[in-house]
């Protein structure tokens, strides 16, 4: 209780003053990583497996289970299937999440620094003020997910995120040959993001920062999108990157 307390009154303050990214940037000042609260588990992987497949029924036969602040670190817990859970507030720090399943689940506020969620799905997942610093996402399929908080040193290779909603931090990620159709990348943080081989075609980048992006093979969007991104003369290798035909 103390700790959602404390976290809850960190973000309600860091919001005043930044509506969009100051929580994910601020949290960690007052967040001992290594505490038991961020660093065990309160669960066991069967534990969590029996709650997942004991949750009621929802529309389609979907199973959501509540899991709102659980202590998940570092736990293997890859292949399971979290799909429309609440996971609001809940620890999963350097946990291994290879190929689970959050398709429309709720991680607002949630961790997930250093966990590997390689191959995972988390289609039109909500991950509002979610701490992902240095993920491992490679090959996950986020298409269509809300995310607004941290991937600061998260690796994207190859991550599918067609659609999304992506006012985050993403400073220092790996977005090689990552797939950004159409996604809403509106005032996101991509200062020394590695671009090379992603696709931004018809992706929003009104307000996005490039500075010292690297670009080299990226497929940009049209003319009319780019004259919105801000510090795009900043970027690495714009003359290698793709234009629109």
């Amino acid at each position: 209780m103390l700790f959602r307390l404390a976290i809850a009154f960190v973000s309600m303050a860091a919001l005043l003053v930044h509506p969009h990214d100051a929580v994910s940037q601020d949290l960690l000042r007052y967040v001992d990583l290594n505490s038991p609260e961020m660093s065990t588990s309160e669960m066991t992987r069967t534990e969590v497996d029996a709650l997942l497949k004991a949750a009621p029924q929802g529309p389609g036969d979907q199973r959501s289970a509540d899991l709102e602040g659980k202590r998940l670190s570092h736990l293997d817990l890859s292949g399971l299937d979290f799909s429309g859970s609440n996971l609001r507030l809940a620890r999963l720090n350097r946990t291994n999440l290879k190929g689970a399943r959050f398709d429309r689940a709720i991680l607002n506020q949630a961790w997930l620094i250093d966990a590997d969620l390689t191959e995972a799905s988390l289609v039109k997942a909500s991950l509002l003020s979610t701490q992902m610093q240095r993920a491992k996402l490679g090959g996950a399929d986020l298409s269509g997910a809300r995310i607004t908080g941290d991937l600061s040193g998260a690796s994207l290779v190859g991550a599918r995120l067609a659609g999304a909603d992506l006012s985050a931090n993403l400073s220092r990620t790996n977005l090689e040959f990552a797939k950004l159709q159409n996604a809403n990348l509106a005032n996101c943080n991509l200062n020394h993001a590695y671009l090379a081989g992603a696709d931004l075609s018809n992706a929003n980048l009104a307000g996005a920062d490039f500075t010292e992006t690297d670009l080299e093979s990226t497929l940009l969007p049209n003319a009319a999108a780019l004259a919105e991104a801000r510090n795009l003369d900043k970027a690495w290798n714009l003359n290698l990157a793709r234009r629109p035909p």
